[in-house]
């Protein structure tokens, strides 16, 4: 942007001045959450005895068991996993032009769910950490994050060609995922169908999404990744800038076009990939959080990105917080509380007809 004899405009400072605002506020909320979410579970822990713990000093063995080795984990993961699936849902809708794409509406989510399952069931990539049913152990995250991305990548590929049909809506486009979606969902069905019944139980639960079972050694695998694309992301939202003003008018102002939506894509598909190998399949945080998001800070990039990655780690901290809560000391799938949140914001977009 230029500015006359180098003075910004006042405007522009109070804008930027807002949008700075919002996202303090959110940065503010997602912390406060955080530290919520460590004291409630089935046992209540003070918050004077969390930020004690967290200090590394402990009141009892009982909160340094609690805070470190199960709601910490839990936590980090959730705050990873809803910016990784919010940002990736609001790259998709950036160079695909189309506000209802998603890791989950695209049908990318269920592919990479069932590389998951591919290499848990048929590959040995997954050891039962019990006999509870409620335990997958990634063994290889290697092998089963390389076959979740795999399949998500032909979906994403098979995404961006009806993409660049000109006749191609984003319905089309929904439908399309849809279609894949229903695919893939057919496909784990029948690997859960020839799995053992200790196998079957974990693999259902895992679909649904679940966080309670992320420990440091799944955190030490997905946060580099997640934290590198991320900036990738960031680094990359004025391309996503000027797409919005169209293909041809960013070519003209020097974008890469074809570039920019295929690096987009896949980096989002490595993102969803690597998540839903740890958590399962997480619903909707990628189409809610941005949209969520861009009725209140806009549809500028610098800014949209951003506030989605918070918005969707406070979405899926809220959605982790009540599925440990609702039904103490039960732990309810955490994805039915994202769907719960998800699918009335699609339908709203739907019923639009036109979003932005």
């Amino acid at each position: 942007m230029h500015f006359d004899h180098g003075v910004v405009p006042k405007a522009y400072v109070g804008y930027v001045r807002k949008k700075y605002w919002l996202l303090f506020a959110l940065f503010s909320l997602v912390t406060g959450l955080f530290l919520i979410s460590l004291c409630k579970g089935a046992v209540q822990l003070p918050l004077l005895d969390v930020l004690q713990t967290l200090m590394l000093e402990a009141p009892s063995r009982k909160a340094d068991l609690i805070v470190w080795h199960i709601r910490l984990p839990q936590t980090v993961i959730a705050i990873l996993g809803g910016a990784g699936l919010a940002v990736s849902g609001a790259v998709m809708q950036s160079v695909l032009k189309n506000p209802l794409a998603s890791p989950f509406t695209l049908g990318i989510s269920h592919a990479a769910a069932f590389g998951a399952a591919l290499s848990v069931i048929i590959m040995g990539a997954g050891v039962m950490a019990s006999s509870s049913g409620d335990a997958v152990t990634i063994s290889s995250p290697v092998i089963t994050v390389a076959t979740a991305f795999s399949f998500s990548i032909i979906t994403a590929l098979i995404i961006i060609f009806i993409a660049g049909k000109k006749e191609a809506s984003p319905h089309v486009m929904v439908l399309t995922g849809v279609a894949l979606g229903s695919l893939f969902t057919a496909g784990t069905m029948l690997l859960q169908f020839f799995a053992d019944d200790v196998q079957l139980a974990a693999m259902v639960f895992w679909t649904f999404g679940d966080l309670a079972r992320a420990d440091w050694n799944d955190i030490a695998l997905v946060a580099p990744v997640v934290l590198v694309l991320l900036g990738f992301f960031l680094v990359k939202s004025r391309d996503y800038n000027g797409m919005a003003l169209g293909d041809e008018s960013a070519k003209g102002i020097g974008i890469r076009v074809e570039w920019v939506r295929l690096s987009g894509m896949l980096a989002a598909s490595l993102m969803t990939s690597l998540i839903i190998s740890f958590v399962g399949i997480i619903s909707f945080v990628g189409l809610a959080a941005p949209h969520i998001v861009r009725r209140i800070i806009g549809d500028d990039h610098r800014f949209l990105l951003p506030a989605s990655i918070l918005a969707g780690a406070l979405i899926l901290l809220a959605a982790d917080m009540v599925a440990r809560l609702i039904m103490l000391p039960h732990v309810l799938p955490v994805s039915i509380f994202t769907a719960f949140l998800g699918a009335p914001v699609f339908i709203y977009l739907i019923i639009k007809g036109n979003p932005r």
